[in-house]
C-alpha cells in the first residue's frame, strides 16, 4: 500500500541519511519513477525532503525532523529486532513487511536507546545458513504468489484451491478449508481439512494456489500447537518402521538428521547411546544406518540387521582379495 511505502521511505531517510533514488527503489522494491513520485507526494504533504545534486547527491530530510510513532522500551525493541534477524525474513513470505516493521521499530525508540538496541541485536544470530560442520541448511522455496494466496485464505477464512503434487502422484487440483500455517526447520505446512477430513500439505509441493470467495468451514478459534502435535502423532503411527540402534555419540546428529523422529534415547554402558528412532520404511532405515558405517549398529528389528549384513557381505565379495 502506498501509505505504508511513504512511511518506510521517511524512516529510511531518517535512519540512513542521504540516499539516492536508486537505493530507495531497491530498498522499497519499486521503480525509480515510483520513488520520485513518492518524494513529490511527501513534499506536497509538508514533509521536509530535499534533493542534493552532484556525484554524491541524493534525497535527505531536514535536520531534526521526526515522525510520530509509538515508542517501545529497550527489551521490546530488542525482542523484535532479534526475531527479525537471520533468515526470519523468509517466514511465510513476509520479508518486505518485516523489513518495514524493523525500520519502524528502530525509529520508534528514544534517541538514547536506539544505538544500544541495534548494537545488542547484532550480538544474537538466529538460525544461520550452516551449522558448525559447514553443512548448509536446505530451505524449501515457495513462490511468493503461492504464499500470498495461501496466507490470504488462511487469514480471511476463505476456501483455498491448490494444485498439489503429492509424492509419486500426478499433480491435482484440490479445494480445501485452511486452518493455519506451521513452519518447521524451514519447511512450511498448511493445516487444512478437505471434505471434513484432516489434511496437511507441504507448501513446497503446492504448484499454484487460488483464494476463493466461499467461506471456509472451520472453527472460529484454533489451537495450532495442539493440532500439530495430534497430526504429528498420527503421522508417526502410520506405515513407518521403528528401529533400536546404538550409535557413537559423535555421530548422533548425523543419525537424527536422517530419521523421521526420535522416540527414546539413553546412554549405554559402553559409552555409546541407545536410541529408538523412526524411519519411513526398511529401505530408508538401511540407507541411513549404512551412511554411519561402523559408528552405528542396528539392534532391532532383525529384518534390518539381515539386510545390512547382506549388503556388507555383497560389498566384501565384490572387493575381496582376487589375487
Amino acid at each position: 500500500m502506498r501509505a505504508d511505502r511513504l512511511v518506510s521511505l521517511v524512516l529510511l531517510l531518517r535512519q540512513r541519511g542521504r540516499l539516492t533514488a536508486n537505493t530507495l527503489a531497491r530498498e522499497l522494491e519499486v521503480s525509480t519513477r515510483t520513488v520520485l513520485r513518492d518524494i513529490e507526494a511527501l513534499s506536497a504533504a509538508g514533509v521536509p525532503v530535499y534533493a542534493e545534486r552532484g556525484r554524491h547527491g541524493g534525497f535527505a530530510l531536514a535536520p531534526g525532523f521526526r515522525t510520530e510513532l509509538t515508542g517501545l522500551n529497550h527489551d521490546e525493541a530488542l525482542a523484535l529486532l532479534t526475531a527479525g534477524s537471520g533468515r526470519g525474513e523468509q517466514v511465510f513470505g513476509l520479508g518486505s513487511a518485516l523489513a518495514s516493521a524493523m525500520r519502524k521499530v528502530v525509529d520508534a525508540l528514544p534517541e538514547s536507546h536506539r544505538a544500544t538496541a541495534s548494537d545488542a541485536a547484532q550480538r544474537f544470530l538466529v538460525d544461520p545458513e550452516s551449522d558448525l560442520l559447514s553443512r548448509r541448511l536446505v530451505t524449501e522455496e515457495v513462490p511468493d504468489t503461492t504464499m500470498v494466496e495461501v496466507r490470504r485464505a488462511v487469514l480471511a477464512g476463505h476456501k483455498l484451491r491448490i494444485h498439489y503434487a503429492a509424492t509419486g502422484q500426478t499433480p491435482q487440483w484440490r479445494t480445501v478449508d485452511p486452518i493455519g500455517l506451521v513452519t518447521v526447520r524451514d519447511r512450511v505446512y498448511l493445516l487444512a481439512t478437505r471434505s471434513g477430513a484432516d489434511r496437511t500439505y507441504r507448501l513446497s509441493r503446492v504448484l499454484a494456489a487460488e483464494e476463493l470467495d466461499a467461506t471456509a468451514q472451520r472453527p472460529n478459534r484454533v489451537d495450532l500447537d495442539r493440532i500439530w502435535r495430534e497430526r504429528s502423532a498420527q503421522f508417526l503411527s502410520g506405515d513407518h518402521i521403528t528401529v533400536r540402534v546404538r550409535v557413537n555419540p559423535a555421530r548422533r546428529e548425523d543419525l537424527l538428521d536422517t530419521a523421521v523422529a526420535v522416540r527414546a534415547e539413553e546412554p549405554g554402558a559402553d559409552s555409546w547411546l541407545r536410541l529408538e528412532v523412526t524411519f519411513q520404511d526398511l529401505r530408508h532405515a538401511e540407507w541411513a544406518l549404512w551412511q554411519l558405517s561402523t559408528d552405528a549398529e542396528a539392534l532391532a528389528p532383525q529384518s534390518l540387521r539381515t539386510s545390512l549384513h547382506n549388503r556388507a557381505a555383497a560389498i566384501a565379495t565384490r572387493y575381496g582379495d582376487s589375487s
